[in-house]
This record gives structure tokens, sequence and C-alpha cells, in this order.
């Protein structure tokens, strides 16, 4: 897992040959080496950039890694609120029934500790650099910092104890190694330092940035630092930590709710003062695939989607009829295939002649029906946003001191803006307010990467899937503590058996 790569190689090269072919020399144009990379800033912040990028997928024109889909795979498929209706790997995630030959497990592994390689490399490259200031340089390595605290954030709740990697394995590499997982609280001791680092350097936004030309909406900020180390204060049940750390993200005064749910998706809002930290992309010149896999299928509108991440329809009941939040769903259309689309009015009923009874439904909040209906999207991601502050301030003040005045106002603030039932001070205890949070964490945030840790950070998990699973006529599977913790890839447990998965559904 220390395998590291320091430099890239791009050599175009020349054969001439004789008419007996013998002379065969490779002639090198162009390299990129140690000696002539990090020279500069611009060397830096293409560094920089490029770990960026990682978020996403490995090229323009093929988005779909990462935080822009398959990770939704791992976070929504595995719980109460997503399902996929297709066989093989994703169908595996979403009856909760995985193994270690997964391929959406491996592949989310894999571009994860993309992201931290080149993380590590930027770090290790940019450190000992001259040629910028030392405030560049902070700015630099503090958000690679952050990015890597992001990644290794995603691994420790998807594996727990994970391979941990630095920038100082980069220098001193090992390739014969078989490292052993690091235990989650040295992962998560080296992302309080990093994190508590990012604070004291990022800017609060770029609008006066030096450094950068133009306002880089998108990057990394103190907000975001913030907010990411808040949550990890909530994984810890740190809740003094974690209400101190949300109330400084509020008091900094920048972020405040978008009007409108269905408005703060909509992909011609690129950003708002609701974004803390997202994943930005451009139709016309990086654009995802979030609209091909969250679209429905045979829709009139939006053609040749795939309804790939979808929600089940158990999940989508749940929500009041007065909530615009239930507006966000693809819940009846006549389809190009001639049938009308729609709910099942029982479980297992069959579908009269032109009906289609969907197995799930498609939603909208990566799918607009008012955006442009291209095979590439510009919709934005959002890992953090103010939303989630809010809940998780109003989580760490319930455990702290039960159903608060300030509590609930906090969670009524997010119903607000969905115009959804308001939560009754008089109706709350503690443990009300608990199942209340959680719900509403599922309502507001689904596909947001957040599903699967707010579960099993309220202990619920098992409890609330395997509920799910019952009622929607299925076999209730998840066991606890085997089900914490997905499988190691069985590709990577292959190179390195230290990536031990006894004890793990397998």
């Amino acid at each position: 897992m220390k395998k590291y790569s320091f430099i890239l190689i791009m050599a175009a090269a020349v054969v001439q040959f004789s008419c007996n072919k013998t002379n065969l020399e490779p002639k090198i144009y162009s390299s990129l080496t140690s000696q002539n990379a990090f020279l500069t800033k611009s060397d830096a912040i293409a560094a920089v950039n490029a770990v960026y990028a990682r978020l996403k997928g490995p090229s323009v024109g093929d988005n779909f890694d990462y935080w822009t889909v398959r990770h939704f795979a791992l976070t929504d498929l595995t719980t109460d609120v997503g399902h996929c209706s297709y066989t093989g790997d994703p169908g595996q995630l979403s009856l909760v029934q995985w193994n270690s030959a997964n391929g959406l497990i491996a592949e989310d592994y894999r571009q994860i500790y993309k992201l931290i390689a080149n993380a590590n490399n930027a770090i290790l490259n940019i450190s000992p650099m001259t040629a910028i200031t030392a405030e560049q340089k902070n700015q630099f390595l503090a958000e690679m910092k952050f990015l890597r605290a992001v990644a290794y954030m995603d691994l420790t709740d998807a594996w727990g104890p994970v391979i941990l990697n630095t920038e100082k394995d980069v220098a001193n590499p090992n390739y014969t190694t078989k490292t052993a997982p690091s235990a989650v609280a040295d992962v998560e001791a080296l992302l309080i330092g990093d994190l508590q680092n990012a604070i004291n350097i990022l800017p609060v936004d770029y609008t006066k940035s030096d450094i950068y030309t133009t306002n880089d909406v998108g990057r990394a900020t103190k907000g975001a630092a913030m907010t990411l180390l808040a949550k990890l204060y909530l994984r810890q049940h740190q809740w003094q930590k974690a209400a101190d750390m949300t109330k400084q993200v509020m008091d900094l005064g920048v972020y405040q709710l978008y009007p409108t749910y269905a408005g703060l998706f909509k992909e011609t809002n690129t950003w708002c003062s609701e974004n803390i930290f997202s994943v930005l992309s451009d139709a016309n010149v990086n654009g995802t695939e979030l609209l091909n896999h969250f679209g429905p299928l045979s829709h009139p509108v939006l053609t040749d989607r795939w309804q790939y991440y979808a929600v089940t329809w158990d999940f989508y009941n749940s929500y009041g009829d007065e909530d615009d939040r239930k507006k966000m769903f693809f819940t009846e259309y006549q389809g190009v295939d001639n049938l009308t689309h729609k709910q099942a009015p029982t479980l297992g009923a069959t579908a009269p002649a032109g009906v289609l009874y969907m197995p799930d439904v498609a939603t909208m909040k990566y799918a607009d029906p008012n955006g442009a209906n291209t095979y590439y999207d510009g919709h934005s991601v959002d890992i953090l946003r103010y939303a989630d502050v809010l809940l998780s301030r109003a989580e760490a003040l319930n455990e702290l001191g039960g159903p608060t005045a300030e509590a609930i106002s906090l969670v009524n603030q997010v119903k607000a803006r969905s115009h959804a039932k308001l939560l009754v001070p008089a109706n709350l205890t503690q443990a009300s307010m608990r199942d209340a949070l959680l719900q509403e964490r599922g309502w507001e945030l689904y596909y947001e990467g957040k599903r699967r840790a707010d579960l099993m950070r309220f202990g619920k998990y098992a409890d609330v899937v395997n509920a799910y699973l019952k009622r929607t006529g299925q076999t209730p599977t998840v066991q606890m503590p085997r089900d914490q913790y997905f499988p190691y890839p069985l590709n990577q447990v292959n190179i390195n058996p230290n990536l031990n998965n006894a004890g793990r559904q397998q």
C-alpha cells in the first residue's frame, strides 16, 4: 500500500529505422523530473488542483467516481434510503448482502486512496519549494491536508482501521512491506491536527485572495475545515467539542440556508451561501454523469437515463405530504415506453395493462427536470453544507442537555425551509428528539453521503435497516458488529494479507 510514484514520466519517442532495422535508438523529447517540476507557483497550483480533481474521477469525460456518483453506493444504497433494482454489485449493496469481491466497494477504496496518494505527493514536493512565499506554501499545504482529511474520514467511516499513509511514506517508501491497518483513533489524531492547522490558515473565502486570481468557490475554506472537524467530533461522541465547533461555523456569518430545497439542487445553482464544501462541475468543460445515474427510466423529458441510484418507496412514503422535499421525486409519468410509471398500491401488486409499477423512485436531487438534457451535466455535489451544520449542532446539544429550545429551533429552521411539520417542544424527550434528528437527517441529506455514517453514529444501523428490509418483504440481513464496516476489497487483501476480513461480512 505504500507504493507511490514520485514522478509522472511523459516521454515521446521517435524511432528511426534504417533499411536493415538495426539502429533502434529511442529519443526522449520531454520528461518531468524532480529537477524540473515544482519550481514555480503555477506548478504548485497545478498539483493542488489535481488533488481536487480526484474528488470527481480520473479524467474529463469520465467523471463518475468517488464523490460524483460511486461513493453513494456505499453510503446510501446500503441503508433504508437508497435502492437499485439492477443486479450485480449495486444489487448486492442494495440488498445489504455484499462481499469482499464487490466491485463498487473496491472502486471506492481505490479512488479514495488515489486522492490520498496525490495529496501526499503534493505535500512532499511543495514543502521544500523556495520559489513561493511562506504564505502561499502554507495555503497549498492546508488545502491538501483538508482534502486528505476528507478522504480519511470516508475511509474510516467505511472500513474502520485502514492503511495510514502520509507524505513521510512517500519520502521513504518501502515497496515490500505489508503494512498493517492503523487504528481509527490514530487516523483521527492525524486528522484533528491537520484540520486545526487548516482552520488557522485557510481563508473564510477567496474574494480577496492574493494567491488565486479569481474568487475560487469550491476550494477548501476555514468553514469547511471547521465543519469537517465538527463531524469528526460527532463521530467520536465528543458532544461539547462538536457543539463548540458548529457554533464557530455559524458565527463566521457567511452561510445561510438557501430559500428553497428544490432550488438548492438545480443544475444552474452551482454555488450559493449554503455551500460549505462542494464538488463543482461544468457540463461543457468538466461535466459529471450524475444525471445519467440518478435520472428516471423511460422519462419523456430526461431521456436515456438509468435510474441506477434511486430511493426506496418506503423512504419516500415517510415524508409528510406538506413537505416540499416530497415533491423532489419522479413519482408518476407517462414513459416513452407508453406505460404509466407509478408506485404500486400495495407490496407485490400486479400492474394492469399499460402500467409499470416502479420498484423504486428516482430523485430530482441530481436529475433536474428543468435542466439541460445532456449526457454530461453540471450538478454540484455538496460534501458539506449549512443545513448539516445546524442539524449537527442540534444533535450535540441534545446529547449534552436534551431537547433544548436552541436544539429544537435549529431543526425547525431546516424543516421550515421545506414547509415540513415543525417539532413541538412539549412532545419531546431526549430519546424522541434523537429519533427525530435521525429522521430529519435522512429527509434532508439523502444521497449526500451521510446516511450510513449517521445510522452508525446513532447506533441504529441494524435496527433501521433490518426493519426496512422486513417491511418490504426482504430478509433482514444486518448483523452487528459484523456489518459495522465493509470488508477490505478482495484484490487488496490478496496484495496485503494484513488487511484481515475476519469478523466482517465476506
